[in-house]
């Protein structure tokens, strides 16, 4: 199948599920499901009025921080936990407890500690993501090959030259796949922190229009978002999986 080809399929079945939405609109009370172009209308509106794109960079700006913070530091645990037997013993009761503590526990608590701020916010995101990287990374370091680190070994590769060359080369497609994963679940996270504790972004215009009962302007921040991320999912993230997996064809 081509390139092209391939391509189509994915738009068919968005037009399917427009479609779907435009007759689940036309028999539904029209303020609990507007149709496509209620939404859109709401959506110029925003644009025209209400900082739309204001709120939509604020939160993406909230997203990129937690997200980095999250890889950088989920990174380093999984890392060390996967190459040091001990620590993993010692710690992966640690990880198993973060790995299952609510977000919405996470979020209260960095609120009530930190106040009502971005740090606060940003925070209560990547204590929640941290743990899914260390999972993930953790398990990329147990599978490293012990026949490379042998030959790095015998041609004494100092460290940088060992990580540059041996173990960040075998440790991309865990990085992609964690990236990946992360995305998605920091944004909807995000989303939660900005309800409950900032007044702007999208979540909190989320919180603005639900209480208002305003169901199209509520979908048309939520697929407005919705866009962004899947277009940051193809342009980047998918591109940097195929990359980082490139040797297994």
């Amino acid at each position: 199948m081509g390139t092209s080809t391939r391509g189509i399929w994915p738009a068919l079945s968005l037009l399917a599920l427009v479609a779907i939405w435009v007759g689940a609109a036309a028999v539904a009370d029209a303020e609990k499901l507007p149709g496509p172009v209620d939404v859109w209308r709401a959506l110029l509106a925003q644009v025209e009025t209400s900082g739309y794109f204001f709120h939509l960079g604020i939160t993406l700006a909230r997203v990129a921080a937690a997200f980095l913070i999250a890889m950088a530091i989920g990174s380093a645990i999984g890392i060390a936990l996967g190459v040091s037997d001990v620590a993993n013993r010692v710690f992966s009761g640690w990880l198993l407890l973060f790995l299952n503590l609510p977000a919405l526990v996470t979020i209260i608590l960095c609120y009530v500690w930190f106040g009502l701020n971005e740090a606060a916010a940003v925070t209560a995101v990547a204590i929640n993501k941290i743990p899914n990287v260390a999972v993930t990374l953790r398990e990329g370091a147990r599978a490293l090959s012990k026949d490379l680190a042998e030959m790095a070994a015998i041609y004494r590769f100092d460290f940088s030259t060992r990580l540059r060359h041996v173990i960040l080369p075998q440790l991309a497609p865990f990085f992609a796949v964690a990236a990946r994963n992360g995305l998605a679940l920091v944004w909807k996270i995000v989303l939660v922190v900005e309800l409950l504790g900032r007044s702007n972004g999208v979540g909190y215009q989320l919180y603005l229009y639900f209480q208002q009962w305003d169901v199209a302007t509520i979908l048309a921040y939520a697929l407005g978002f919705i866009v962004i991320v899947q277009a940051i999912e193809l342009a980047i993230l998918a591109r940097w999986e195929r990359y980082a997996n490139r040797w297994r064809r």
